[in-house]
């Protein structure tokens, strides 16, 4: 590694460091003034709170724009699902999956004050988790005891905060963790329950995309639209409108890390992210056929990410009828 590289290491870490150390607090002695506003005036509350909590995921988003690591953007047009109830679930393969994420929905007007992270629970202790606390995105248990409480708290979450919130994309890893720590045990259960084997994705884990399902998945998919019955409409409110599903590509395979967007040691490259949207109301309304839909989901991702690492292109037309030509981001 050459000094310049070296020189410019050190200068990134000590400035994400000095933006850490300013930020967050900032971020918090604000949201702790205002606390008076949130029971008075919630509605206000939140939307301040939601420009403050914009402002850091840009932070975060300049990180990797600075250090060169763009994003392109491929398939479906996602901007008719931006306003609505949109679950988020994408592959998940390193610690650079959500600043990248961040930096991808930084572009796009009034997305970050009004989404919702599904994380680890982890994550809960980290510098960032204070914001996250006070934002209300939902830190998930991790691991098989774990499960069935897991779950219930997370359908409590999404009654008490995310629906009464009004927030709009909500973000899952239904992995469940970072492809090298889960691909061997996913092959073992693949074997076990004659499933196809991956190798670019490891196959998804189901309680929370169950209990999403079982409290926002629209029901009464043959109401009209002009119903006049209020708990009707607020019903449909408080429905999912779509699923988005997001296949994040790294240049030959090798993922970027958090470290290397904080060091920027990295050559300069472009993430690929291709996204399939699909109303909800496609969604099967039996467990056993959710489970279905989303390992079909997985199996295609399998398929994208082979063709891509093998031919450098992602094959867009195999599963878009009408795909956006690639679009640069930040």
């Amino acid at each position: 590694m050459s000094v310049v590289l070296v020189i410019k290491g050190i200068l990134r870490i000590c400035f994400v460091i000095l933006n850490n150390i300013y930020s967050i607090p900032t971020y918090c002695v604000w949201m702790f003034m205002f606390q008076p506003i949130r029971y008075y005036k919630p509605n206000i509350y939140w939307k301040i709170e939601g420009t403050f909590f914009h402002w850091l995921l840009a932070m975060v988003s300049m990180w990797s724009w600075s250090a060169g690591y763009d994003i392109v953007e491929m398939g479906d047009d996602i901007r008719i699902c931006l306003d609505d109830r949109t679950l988020v679930i994408a592959n998940h393969q390193s610690t650079a999956d959500v600043p990248m994420l961040m930096a991808n929905f930084n572009a796009k007007k009034g997305v970050l004050p009004n989404i919702m992270w599904i994380m680890d629970r982890v994550f809960k202790f980290t510098n960032f988790g204070i914001v996250s606390i006070i934002h209300e995105d939902f830190f998930i248990l991790s691991g098989k005891a774990a499960r069935e409480e897991a779950v219930t708290l997370l359908m409590e979450h999404l009654r008490e905060s995310y629906i009464p919130l009004n927030r709009k994309l909500m973000v899952l890893f239904p992995e469940g963790g970072f492809l090298r720590k889960r691909r061997e045990t996913s092959q073992r259960y693949a074997e076990k329950n004659n499933l196809p084997r991956l190798n670019h994705v490891s196959l998804p884990r189901m309680g929370a995309m169950h209990g999403i399902t079982e409290v926002l998945k629209p029901h009464n998919s043959d109401l009209s639209p002009s119903t006049t019955s209020s708990g009707s409409l607020e019903e449909r409110k408080a429905e999912l409108r779509w699923v988005l599903d997001i296949t994040i590509a790294y240049p030959e395979g090798k993922p970027l890390d958090l470290p290397t967007i904080v060091f920027g040691y990295r050559k300069p490259c472009q993430t690929f992210m291709f996204y399939r949207l699909y109303p909800s109301i496609e969604l099967p309304e039996d467990r056993d056929a959710i489970t279905n839909w989303l390992f079909a989901r997985w199996e295609e991702k399998e398929k994208i990410l082979d063709k891509f690492y093998k031919t450098g292109e992602i094959p867009v037309s195999d599963y878009c009828t009408s795909p956006l030509p690639p679009q640069s981001e930040v």
